[in-house]
């Protein structure tokens, strides 16, 4: 029993000199699928200089638009529901300005939003949200073929027609995207891209070789679009979640909103869940680096509404972890996470009479 308890001594105080390291160091980042969206609750909307409840109005739109993003519901502005939940949209509004062309930023309280739709039941869908890769082909017709890149100018220079359309068909994906609070990003189509990645393998569904380039971005919600435009029947998306593969098709905005609509389904939460307690096992953790990365995770994982470290062996750290969702989504949250691998799965817990909803998860840190 001495042994034990020096052990567990031993071992706090080794976590406890981490984590006063983590404090004046800076950690190398940690490769992650979830992307944290600090402007998840700042919008931009249009101000009418004539109306006389110009800004109360304006308000009332950005916190609608706020809500689609929080909850996925698309009738916000003609729900009573949502009406009688937030009467006095003003309430929630930590900064505003002026923006360009009549229009006024909203910088609204998140916590303060979260807390009124958790009380009254409402599905919850936190600013921990995956980084969503797009890979897009575009048949212009006549010969045209390109796939659509992060604004790079100097790789297309001279050629003004096709970074004009290109942007403009980018900008409708990004603003979509916006709308919904998705995190995406294009590829860079540099040196390395090309390489590894043509034209004829998007549009031949050689997605193999995209999701071994998507690896380098971060990313492991990876959306695969072949587009002819003005032929929308023969538009065709692919997404790709982990081992999950979802086909659709249609115009570009209706893509991105039905990957809004997939990963909400995956990771919202409802906020009259109750949350379960989990035992989370995590070796490998044998540096400042590998402690920082988890720690990050697990407070930036929306299912976790808190957690604690139990005890530290070695490089093995056991977590107490309050969730929310069940035990599935976080076990999905963490599989996707780029940084931990399962080792003995869920294993339910030692007295399951005495403690029904105790789990017990194993993972090993592998950046």
């Amino acid at each position: 029993m001495q042994n034990m308890t020096f052990r567990n001594h031993k071992g706090r105080a080794q976590l406890l000199r981490l984590a006063l390291l983590l404090a004046i160091m800076l950690m190398a980042a940690a490769k992650a699928v979830a992307v944290e969206l600090p402007s998840l609750y700042t919008v931009q909307v249009a101000l009418d200089p004539d109306d006389p409840d110009a800004r109360d109005n304006a308000y009332q739109t950005a916190l609608n638009q706020v809500l689609l993003r929080v909850t996925g519901a698309s009738e916000v502005a003609e729900s009573p529901e949502f009406a009688e939940i937030f009467p006095n949209p003003a309430r929630y509004v930590l900064q505003f300005r002026p923006g360009e062309d009549n229009t006024l930023w909203v910088s609204l309280d998140g916590p303060a939003i979260e807390t009124a739709l958790r009380q009254s039941g409402q599905t919850i869908w936190g600013r921990d949200r995956p980084l969503t890769l797009v890979w897009l082909a575009v048949d212009w017709g006549q010969g045209e073929r390109e796939i659509v890149a992060a604004d790079d100018p100097q790789r297309i220079a001279g050629a003004s027609r096709s970074i004009d359309r290109n942007r403009l068909l980018r900008q409708r994906v990004q603003e979509t995207a916006d709308r919904r609070g998705l995190p995406i990003a294009f590829p860079l189509l540099d040196t390395q891209d090309l390489e590894n990645v043509r034209f004829s393998d998007i549009w031949g569904g050689f997605d193999q070789f995209l999701l071994q380039a998507s690896k380098r971005y971060g990313a492991t919600s990876v959306l695969v679009g072949r587009v002819r435009p003005g032929m929308v029947q023969r538009n065709r998306w692919t997404h790709y979640l982990g081992n999950q593969q979802r086909q659709w098709g249609g115009e570009p905005e209706e893509a991105i909103n039905l990957l809004a609509d997939t990963l909400l389904a995956e990771f919202a939460i409802r906020g009259n869940t109750l949350p379960d307690t989990v035992t989370l096992n995590i070796s490998g953790v044998d540096s400042i680096v590998a402690y920082g990365s988890v720690q990050n995770l697990l407070q930036n994982l929306s299912q976790i509404e808190s957690f604690k470290v139990h005890s530290v062996a070695g490089d093995r750290i056991r977590y107490t972890v309050m969730v929310r969702g069940g035990t599935d989504r976080l076990t999905r949250s963490l599989e996707l996470s780029g940084i931990l691998e399962p080792t003995a799965g869920i294993a339910i817990s030692i007295d399951p009479v005495q403690f029904p909803q105790f789990d017990i998860l194993d993972y090993e840190y592998r950046p």
